[in-house]
């Protein structure tokens, strides 16, 4: 109780009353483990984001010498092979078989779009660690439901924001075909103020962007913005980089440069940018702490995708250590609402729909070192800025 006092004295947030009850009551649960369900895309091309995000939980976890809150933690990983059918299955099982007291992560919209419902039906607590489409943030909003990344307009918004900030007047969007890519290009006209010139969508899956580049050579735009994820967007990068294109017209981008490219697209991408709300140069303690400790763990460098992770488990541990336990949910929603951690991305607390509120930067693809290359934050685009869709939830 000692320990629960002193954390809740030391919070200048709202509900304190709540917390202290919360703790009055975890004191009095006498749960010897905690169990939490961590699911990711860890099969196929798509694998390399899950194993982040389960490094970056798992990270906090090994901190916590695999206790979050003071209890013993039993993590049960399930990859959902991106597939929501299986994705379903899985939680199920989680849920009923295994008797899960949180649920944590999900890499891509389809999945969470299948997961969700049910999850928080179950009134299981779900702490998404990347995937965050509208219907969730907006009009299907749960209180059983927190996100420690961000909904998913927003990186797109960042960068319309930053190419009016720029006065660039015209601009060229490429993205590839499909539902989420054409709402990605809506979300970046949303804060654009000039003139989109040409819209360019290849079939998802093409490798090949001669054509998309001579277009772009003959409308000679103020900038590009892409949102090309994945394998399309690493030969994107490379494509342009021998197109005669870099260094006249500005490449801007979101979640086509990141950690899990770089090694591919390396000086390729130097002087390129993109749109985060985390960066691994980001001037704050928990971050240069995460970063240090993550690369001795696990020899390679953290992408968003760990850090999101990473801060998943932080909140649980002191959210735990608030209540003294999960199997009171209403104790424990009340302090995961509070956010009683040190986000590695410096400014954190939850918007009224459960999704971050929390800066957005211009990040830039830089060289460390002759083998390692790293998104470094350049400037701040916005500052404690929540989603569009927060008017939307009704809880």
């Amino acid at each position: 109780m000692k320990r629960c006092i002193s954390h809740i004295l030391s919070r200048t947030t709202g509900g304190i009353a709540a917390l202290v009850l919360s703790c009055q009551i975890g004191v009095a649960q006498e749960v010897k483990e905690l169990k939490v369900g961590l699911m990711a895309t860890l099969s196929g091309p798509a694998a390399v984001f899950g194993k982040q995000m389960r490094d970056g939980f798992m990270l906090a976890v090994n901190q916590s010498n695999g206790a979050l809150g003071g209890l013993a933690t039993n993590v049960i990983v399930v990859d959902d092979k991106l597939d929501p059918e299986r994705a379903v299955e899985q939680v199920t099982k989680l849920i009923e078989q295994n008797g899960i007291d949180i649920l944590v992560g999900v890499n891509f919209s389809k999945v969470m779009l299948a997961v969700h419902d049910p999850v928080v039906r179950s009134k299981t607590p779900f702490i998404g660690t990347h995937s965050g489409p509208a219907p969730i943030a907006g009009r299907n909003c749960n209180r059983f439901f927190f996100s420690t990344a961000s909904q998913d307009d927003q990186v797109h918004e960042t960068m319309g924001r930053y190419a009016s900030l720029k006065g660039y007047q015209r601009i060229v969007t490429i993205a590839p075909d499909y539902e989420a890519a054409r709402d990605a290009v809506a979300a970046f006209r949303r804060h654009f103020k000039g003139q989109i010139a040409r819209e360019l969508f290849p079939k998802l899956g093409d490798t090949e962007f001669e054509d998309e580049f001579s277009q772009i050579a003959e409308i000679e735009p103020d900038a590009i913005y892409a949102f090309m994820p994945g394998g399309m967007g690493i030969e994107l990068v490379k494509q342009f980089h021998t197109s005669g294109l870099k260094g006249i017209v500005p490449f801007l981008s979101a979640r086509t440069i990141n950690a899990v490219t770089l090694p591919y697209t390396a000086e390729m991408a130097e002087g390129l940018f993109s749109a985060s709300h985390w960066a691994p140069n980001l001037d704050n303690p928990a971050n240069k702490r995460f970063v240090r400790e993550f690369g001795r763990a696990y020899e390679y460098p953290p992408s968003i995708y760990a850090a999101q992770g990473y801060d998943a488990a932080r909140l649980i541990h002191f959210a735990i250590e608030l209540t003294g336990g999960a199997k009171d949910r209403e104790a424990l929603l009340s302090a995961i609402s509070a956010a009683p951690f040190e986000s590695v991305r410096g400014d954190f607390r939850f918007n009224s729909n459960q999704f971050p509120i929390q800066d957005f930067y211009l990040v830039e693809g830089v060289r460390r070192t002759s083998k390692l290359y790293e998104m470094e934050a350049v400037a701040r685009v916005f500052d404690d800025v929540g989603d569009a869709f927060s008017g939307s939830c009704r809880m």
